[in-house]
């Protein structure tokens, strides 16, 4: 009888350990999958400090007219649809992670350890890639440079993300090359130009002399020629 109880106890506590080990793995891929979905979707009729932040950004670059208000109205929504119908993002009209990162917003409830800097160190790659691929070495740090000088300067947005998407500024952004994958040349430029080398001499501005149209651009002080590219302020 004695044995009976035993047993009977032991498999009792068996059962109670199995059921904790399931509560546990349980509540841990409840919070794992809490985790990956903790990004504050804005979306229509959102109102936070983050839709702010997007009306804010938005309107600098001529995506947004209404006002910075906090609301995700239909305004917003349509501000949205297009920037990412720009930029080859999933057009939706919901400010989501991917959305966030091309406007440089990292969100508060983000739990990725993915950083701003690291955000604008892969979208600089990709833009030097797109525009300078081909070019001396010398002259793809220098038009990562550039980007990094406009975020500098107060006539420019004040963001990698915000230089790069702002409407008409790259035509790599408009026909898509900014999607392509940046080679490691690209990416070692890129870190250079992060690090302080700026052989553009503090250009905010360069262009193809052989296929530049406007009258405008051969008006800028020139910094440099390098490669293709000639490089002004």
């Amino acid at each position: 009888m004695k044995q009976i109880l035993k047993n009977k106890k032991n498999i009792i506590a068996i059962m109670i350990l199995i059921i904790s080990v399931i509560l546990y793995l349980s509540y841990n891929i409840f919070l794992r999958e809490d985790a990956n979905t903790s990004y504050a979707l804005s979306k229509y009729g959102s109102r936070s400090d983050e839709v702010k932040q997007i009306q804010t950004k938005l309107k600098r670059w001529g995506y947004y007219n209404g006002s910075v208000d906090g609301i995700y109205g239909s305004q917003t929504l349509s501000a949205v649809k297009w920037f990412q119908s720009k930029n080859g993002l999933s057009v939706d009209g919901v400010a989501g992670p991917k959305t966030l990162e091309a406007m440089g917003i990292n969100s508060s409830t983000n739990t990725s350890t993915t950083t701003n800097s690291t955000i604008d160190s892969n979208l600089l790659s990709k833009l030097v890639y797109a525009e300078a691929r081909g070019e001396p070495y010398t002259g793809q740090v220098a038009v990562a440079s550039v980007v990094l000088n406009r975020v500098k300067s107060s006539s420019f947005p004040n963001s990698v993300a915000g230089v790069v998407y702002q409407p008409g500024a790259f035509s790599v952004v408009s026909d898509g090359q900014i999607n392509l994958s940046p080679n490691a040349t690209a990416k070692k430029a890129t870190q250079d130009a992060i690090n302080g080398w700026d052989p553009s001499y503090g250009a905010i501005y360069y262009f193809n002399p052989n296929t530049a149209t406007s009258p405008w651009i051969w008006s800028r002080p020139l910094t440099v020629v390098i490669g293709n590219h000639r490089f002004c302020k």
